[in-house]
C-alpha cells in the first residue's frame, strides 16, 4: 500500500466523509502538517542531504540551505583533506575570535540566524565546505509526480496524521481524533524503529536482534 497525492487526498475524503469546498481546499494544508510532524519525531537516513558551497576569504558567514532543519557535520576542504568543524553557539564563536579581522583556516561554526551559519575564525582564503544536513524534503502536495519517500514507504503514518489535522479543522468527535492519533503514534513508533534501528545497523556488527519469547 502506498500514497500519491491524488489517492491520499481521496483518502481523506473517504475517510472523513467531508468533500465540502472549504474542507477540501485545505487538504493539502492537512497533509503538510502530517508530514512536518514526522520530520521533526523521526530521524531517516532519507532525511539527510549533502551539498557543497564556498567560505569566501575575509567573510565570516556561510548561507544555511533553504530546506535545512539541523546539521550533521560541515568540513572545510583543506590541502586535499577534509577538516570536520565543531559545532559551537554563537557566544563561544564570537568570544573565540572577537576581533573578525582574525583570520585562519576556520575550527568553529555555529547557526548564526535563520539565513547563515558564522565560522571562527574568519576565512583566511577561499574553501570548499562541505555540509551534511538534516533537510526538509518537498511535500507529496508538491513534488512533480504527486509521490514521496513517506507516501511510498510510510504510509500509514502520512494518512492518520493527516486524517488528525483534517479532524481538527472539523472540530470532531473527540473518539475519533484520539483514533486518529494513537494510529499515528502506532506508525510513528514503527517508522523511529525503522529508522533509528534498523535502516542504521546490521546484525554484523551490533548481532541480531532477540525478543522475549512470548
Amino acid at each position: 500500500m502506498s500514497y500519491t497525492n491524488t489517492t491520499l487526498t481521496q483518502a481523506i475524503k473517504d475517510y472523513s466523509e467531508n468533500t465540502e469546498t472549504t474542507f477540501v481546499s485545505n487538504i493539502p494544508n492537512f497533509i503538510k502538517n502530517a508530514e512536518e510532524r514526522i520530520l521533526k519525531l523521526v530521524e531517516l537516513e532519507y532525511f539527510r542531504k549533502n551539498v557543497t558551497g564556498t567560505l569566501t576569504n575575509g567573510n565570516k558567514f556561510l548561507a544555511v540551505p533553504t530546506d535545512y532543519l539541523g546539521s550533521i557535520a560541515l568540513s572545510v576542504v583543506n590541502s586535499s583533506s577534509n577538516e570536520f568543524l565543531l559545532f559551537k553557539d554563537v557566544n563561544f564563536i564570537q568570544e573565540f575570535t572577537p576581533n573578525p579581522a582574525t583570520t585562519g583556516v576556520p575550527r568553529y561554526y555555529a547557526y548564526f540566524d535563520v539565513d547563515n551559519f558564522i565560522v571562527s575564525p574568519t576565512p583566511n582564503s577561499n574553501y570548499s565546505v562541505e555540509l551534511h544536513y538534516y533537510y526538509r524534503p518537498t511535500s507529496i502536495t508538491a513534488t512533480g509526480d504527486g509521490t514521496s519517500w513517506l507516501g511510498t514507504n510510510a504510509p500509514d503514518a502520512l494518512l492518520f496524521g493527516s486524517l488528525y489535522e483534517s479532524y481538527i479543522f472539523m472540530k470532531g468527535e473527540p473518539d475519533f481524533l484520539k483514533l486518529y492519533n494513537d494510529r499515528f503514534i502506532e506508525a510513528l513508533s514503527r517508522l523511529k524503529n525503522y529508522g533509528e534501528s534498523t535502516e542504521n545497523t546490521d546484525a554484523y556488527r551490533t548481532g541480531v536482534r532477540i525478543m522475549q519469547k512470548t
